[in-house]
């Protein structure tokens, strides 16, 4: 606790230092605002509460093998967080994660902009630069779980990273050197095991009259751990149900090479977006897996996923009429298709696939219901359905 105490009175104490060197104007855009008149100094105050419910079923053999798989409901996320730029050159932002009775860390870092060469630099704990679906906010996810796709390695670690979008958007390039962290963002072990991971992106065929865009990116990332162990785990669309896949914990693992290919488009109301992983365990034995998506999603009520950039991916989405303002809001209908297999020679650790249908009601820029079908295969074991919903607001 007493860390949590120091964090808020840092939080507290910035805006007393900026405000003491100029006026500052307070706001409201989907997240309380403060930004100097010379636009210099900016601060940002926001949070997210994401709340579940969750009713599922499956067959007797996986019930057997794994356990029950039971009703319930559970505070998935809730955050607070504090961003703001400083000298206009300088940007931070500090996440705090309340879900689950405990306090953590997500994002943690600093960037620096405009730097000769590099373009822009971040250190702290971040988002490793790979997996769209990783990328792009949980606050702007077209469904209410990622794939099990997500599992071969942490979404988060501490780090330093290079990144940038030039020629107009047209390449993105991020590539960073990680530890691997706890929840606070700390690694204190002895050695020297370190992640690489790198991506690059292109942007193309953009056409702001039909509001439209192709977007392809290849990632790369060359991981290590002082125990040379590594595991791979995975549920269904449903964070409260049974992990169905897992490779148990491999030795003698020397490293671990992930490659990921990904694409999206946009077209007015349509998305669609797909991402294909292959994870080579190099050691004693060369192990293969692999895990792939695709989705696609479509506006009713006319609006479109907005484009943030090589970096972030989607981003909100911004009702056309808000709910109670003489409108309904903005309807989402959506589709997902998802493939793991953690099998390979001696390695069991499970083959599924997925089916999830997805409808979302956009009350306004902050407030969403979710509603998902979730349909699993567990090869060789048996199917398990759920239906889950999410009440969720993010300012």
């Amino acid at each position: 606790m007493s860390r949590i105490k120091y964090l808020l009175i840092a939080a507290l104490v910035l805006p007393t230092v900026l405000f003491s060197q100029n006026e500052f104007k307070p706001s409201w855009s989907h997240a309380y605002k403060l930004e100097s008149a010379d636009k210099n100094f900016k601060l940002k105050f926001g949070g997210r509460i994401h709340y579940d419910m969750a009713w599922m079923n499956q067959d007797d053999a996986l019930a057997n093998e794994f356990g029950d798989f039971t009703n319930g409901t559970e505070l998935r996320r809730v955050r607070f967080y504090n961003s703001g730029t400083v000298y206009s050159n300088i940007s931070y932002k500090l996440q705090l994660e309340f879900a689950g009775g405990e306090i953590g860390f997500k994002d943690v870092y600093i960037d620096f902009h405009k730097l000769p060469v590099l373009g822009n630099l971040r250190v702290g704990q971040m988002k490793e630069p790979y997996r769209l679906e990783v990328l792009v906010s949980s606050n702007d996810m077209t469904f209410i779980e990622r794939t099990p796709y997500t599992s071969f390695a942490p979404e988060r670690n501490a780090g330093i990273l290079v990144h940038n979008q030039v020629l107009n958007g047209a390449l993105g390039y991020q590539a960073g050197v990680f530890r691997n962290a706890d929840g606070t963002g700390n690694d204190k072990n002895a050695g020297d095991a370190y992640n690489f991971t790198a991506r690059v992106s292109t942007e193309f065929l953009k056409n702001e009259e039909r509001n439209s865009m192709v977007h392809l990116a290849v990632g790369f990332s060359n991981r290590n751990n002082n125990a040379n162990e590594y595991k791979v785990s995975g549920r269904p669309a449903v964070h409260l149900a049974p992990k169905y896949l897992s490779t148990g914990t491999l030795t003698n693992v020397d490293n671990v090479e992930l490659v990921n290919l990904e694409g999206a488009y946009y077209a007015g109301p349509l998305s669609i977006q797909a991402e294909y992983l292959m994870a080579k365990v190099n050691g004693g034995t060369e192990l293969n897996f692999s895990s792939y998506y695709g989705q696609v999603s479509y506006f009713l009520t006319g609006e479109s996923r907005p484009w943030k950039g090589s970096y972030e991916g989607f981003g909100g989405i911004k009702p056309k009429k808000n709910f109670g303002e003489n409108g309904g809001g903005a309807w989402e209908i959506g589709l997902r298709f998802s493939s793991t297999d953690l099998n390979d020679r001696i390695i069991l650790g499970g083959k599924m696939t997925e089916w999830t249908a997805g409808v979302n009601w956009y009350l306004n820029p902050a407030s969403r219901i979710q509603l998902n079908y979730v349909l699993a295969d567990v090869d060789g074991l048996g199917k398990a359905s759920a239906v889950v919903t999410r009440f969720h607001i993010a300012f």
